[in-house]
């Protein structure tokens, strides 16, 4: 049984999307031969409300070490985790490759700082490590014109170069949000593209599973596999939740959960238009009511604000603290129909579309033509419902598709039969398999 040292600064009762990245791929490594270390922080460095049934969705396989950090303290000067425990994690991260051993080191990211412990680790012990690209990293986030954001922008051109220098694999949840540093790190120049003959022994392997190696193009290994699912999340009911539409007698809701992202809001503007103009019109049931949960505590303009402008603010309910990842699985298990929007950006590929399709009940989604979540949804047959926005199409032809998806959405009777089969290989397993495959040559 080989081992590897994951390197995650949050972990359970923390419920971000990195601790699902790292849990969900970590949950069947023991399949693949790999035995999973998870080096993280003491719960009580954490500054998210703790979800305290976290801890029943993690495999007992896992060997567990927590470390100290710093206090964000107020005022919260330094709020990055990965900051604030930076060199304690460096401390037990060499003391665990002296004592266990580890035959790779594998840090997903963000938080965007830790992944500079592998360069500092390898450079100490000569272990080999692969850098997950959750997010991308380099990112321009200065729309706003803030300092703020132009520095972190600066600081993230100047450090993801350092941090990936000696990186032996790149991995990420869609080959778009790593593929920039790739082009500027590791690209072959002046040379014909390479035959991928580097591992022969598991180009099969990942094929079956419809993940990329493109070492014919890049001198890194690299493959990019989706967050996933477990299937066992979904068959944990919590009975006696309290639903959020309780006190609504009779209410058909239509459910979106999770943050609500910049990118997003356009799409948010044309789907309230299309709404309104439906219930304006006397087509939308009295019962149906819009529930938007645990949207973040974003800085830019409401979602109720944004059906104010539309004239539908008795329709929507928004709650923007985040709820238990488990409460939220038994919301939309629970609702009459979901709501997934996505983004304007192509590479963006929400990592609740599958929890979204295993909540089984009917949902509309709107995501950027080239996304992988377009992918997923058709092989699925979850695409009855599916609104692409294309970057050339005229705003009107978008509204009008928008509008007519709705009416069918909305008013419509059309049958809901997806093909939950053809999951299997976007599954945490099939992850798992892609990154045992991957780091196998090491």
């Amino acid at each position: 049984m080989k081992k590897l040292l994951i390197i995650y600064p949050h972990w359970y009762p923390s419920n971000l999307a990195g601790v699902h990245r790292a849990r969900l791929t970590g949950n069947y490594l023991n399949e693949f031969g790999w035995k999973p270390i998870i080096l993280t922080v003491k719960p009580e460095y954490y500054e998210e409300v703790p979800d305290t049934d976290m801890h029943r969705l993690f495999s007992p396989h896992f060997t567990e070490y927590r470390v100290d950090a710093w206090k964000a303290g107020k005022p919260r000067l330094i709020g990055d985790i990965g900051l604030r425990a930076f060199w304690s994690l460096y401390r037990k991260g060499k003391e665990i490759i002296r004592d266990e051993k580890p035959d790779f080191l594998w840090i997903p990211i963000p938080s965007f700082y830790t992944a500079l412990l592998g360069r500092l680790l390898n450079n100490k012990t000569g272990i080999k490590y692969g850098i997950d690209y959750i997010d991308p990293w380099v990112r321009d986030i200065s729309k706003d014109g803030s300092i703020r954001a132009h520095l972190s922008l600066w600081i993230a051109k100047l450090l993801e170069p350092i941090a990936v220098k000696k990186a032996s694999l790149i991995t990420g949840v869609a080959f778009e949000y790593y593929k920039p540093v790739l082009d500027r790190n590791f690209r072959i120049k002046n040379q014909k593209p390479r035959a991928n003959n580097h591992y022969p022994e598991i180009s099969t392997d990942i094929q079956s599973s419809r993940l990329k190696v493109r070492d014919s193009e890049y001198i890194i290994h690299n493959c990019e596999f989706p967050y996933g699912f477990d299937p066992h999340d979904h068959e944990i009911d919590l009975p006696g939740l309290k639903l959020p539409w309780d006190d609504r007698p009779g209410c058909k809701p239509i459910v979106y959960a999770g943050a609500f992202m910049p990118n997003s809001q356009m799409f948010l503007t044309v789907f309230f238009k299309a709404f309104a103009a439906l219930d304006h019109s006397g087509q939308v049931s009295e019962n149906v009511h819009l529930y938007f949960l645990g949207t973040g505590l974003y800085p830019h303009k409401r979602i109720t604000a944004y059906a104010a402008d539309y004239g539908i603010e008795a329709r929507v309910t928004e709650i923007r603290d985040r709820f238990p990842f488990l409460h939220i699985l038994n919301f939309l298990a629970k609702s009459d129909k979901l709501l997934i929007i996505g983004s304007t950006e192509k590479h963006y590929t929400a990592s609740k579309t599958f929890q979204v399709i295993l909540s089984k009940r009917p949902f509309l989604g709107m995501f950027h033509c080239e996304s992988t979540a377009v992918q997923i949804l058709k092989e699925t047959k979850t695409d009855g419902y599916l609104i692409r926005y294309r970057p050339d199409e005229k705003e009107e032809t978008f509204y009008l598709n928008t509008e007519n998806v709705l009416h069918k959405f909305v008013v419509g009777k059309e049958s809901w039969i997806p093909e939950y089969s053809a999951l299997n290989s976007y599954s945490a397993r099939d992850s798992a398999r892609a990154l045992s495959g991957a780091m196998e040559g090491y």
